[in-house]
């Protein structure tokens, strides 16, 4: 049985995500293809060819595709997709954006962010914000499948992989791409921190999250990230949301300052290696998943801490 995983890129690298999704597509069978579409992405495809357990890497480049708009790279897979058991993707907004326009056009159910391959049409993928965990048997000819990259290790490099090019698919897309806003920082990307600073609403104001948590995500090597009250009070932007409706992360250490913790916030950071909270309120619910807990006022608390890596 052979397993096709739909690569996330940007013309130019290839994102962490896709690594993780390899693995997961592993564990389903030995015959896993990368399918890399985009324009003027040759290196991209030379990055996929050593990644270890990839088979080969389907490399279509064409114009119509350096946006990667959905229906362009929906028909392309729906074009290879008669080889294939399995689809794979990350389930990231790339892959979300991608994978139920195939499912729908192959008249498949979906299934979406699996945590675990239990056999190749068995999975398992948290519901109810990740309080509970549902086994899903799909019977469907090919599985569409969605794969939360921080429940899978990332595959390792070094594998030799042949690179096949894959003629492209007519331009169907009805939409284009007039502009895009990028969050340019010299910290590391919050999906793939190891470390994350993350501040809620009791931070008060937007500036005072940046005063007490950049200083100290400085000293940490950290990435920020804040809870969807601090997003929608205008603290941050929404690009640095951890939670059900922002970006799950799975870090090695998660510091959450002034974050009551609600259920979608830790839906997003549940599965980080430790968790340490920060928060005046001794009964605020992130207590219950952390590690360890400061019941303390952030706003002397965070400084000494602060001064205190610095020494």
């Amino acid at each position: 049985m052979a397993i096709l995983v739909v690569a996330e890129h940007d013309n130019q690298q290839l994102k962490a995500a896709t690594l993780n999704t390899v693995t997961a597509a592993s564990l389903v069978g030995q015959d896993v293809d990368l399918l890399i579409a985009g324009a003027q992405c040759a290196e991209v495809a030379r990055q996929a060819a050593q990644i270890r357990g990839v088979r080969k890497v389907l490399h279509c480049d064409a114009a119509h595709y350096a946006d990667q708009t959905a229906e362009n790279l929906a028909a392309l897979i729906l074009s290879v997709s008669a080889s294939y058991s399995h689809l794979f993707a990350p389930a990231s907004s790339f892959g979300k954006n991608v994978m139920p326009r195939v499912a729908a056009r192959l008249d498949v159910a979906q299934v979406s962010e699996i945590t675990a391959v239990e056999a190749p049409n068995r999975f398992v993928r948290p519901i109810y914000a990740g309080n509970a965990l549902a086994t899903i048997e799909s019977d469907d000819p090919v599985k569409v499948v969605t794969v939360r990259a921080t429940a899978f290790a990332a595959a390792e490099m070094g594998g030799s992989a042949s690179v096949e090019p894959l003629s492209a698919s007519p331009d169907v897309s009805k939409v284009r791409v007039v502009g895009r806003e990028l969050t340019q920082s010299a910290r590391p990307e919050l999906g793939n921190a190891k470390i994350v600073v993350s501040g809620g609403r009791g931070l008060g104001n937007g500036e005072q999250y940046r005063a007490l948590l950049e200083p100290l995500a400085d000293r940490l090597n950290a990435a920020l990230g804040a809870s969807r009250a601090a997003v929608d009070a205008g603290y941050v932007p929404n690009d640095f949301q951890v939670g059900q409706t922002g970006k799950v992360v799975a870090p090695q250490l998660y510091l959450a300052v002034g974050i009551s913790g609600a259920i979608q916030h830790l839906a997003g950071m549940k599965d980080s290696k430790i968790v340490v909270a920060i928060n005046k309120d001794p009964d605020a619910p992130i207590f219950q998943v952390a590690d360890y807990g400061l019941v303390a006022d952030l706003f002397e608390a965070v400084p000494q801490l602060t001064a205190a890596l610095a020494q």
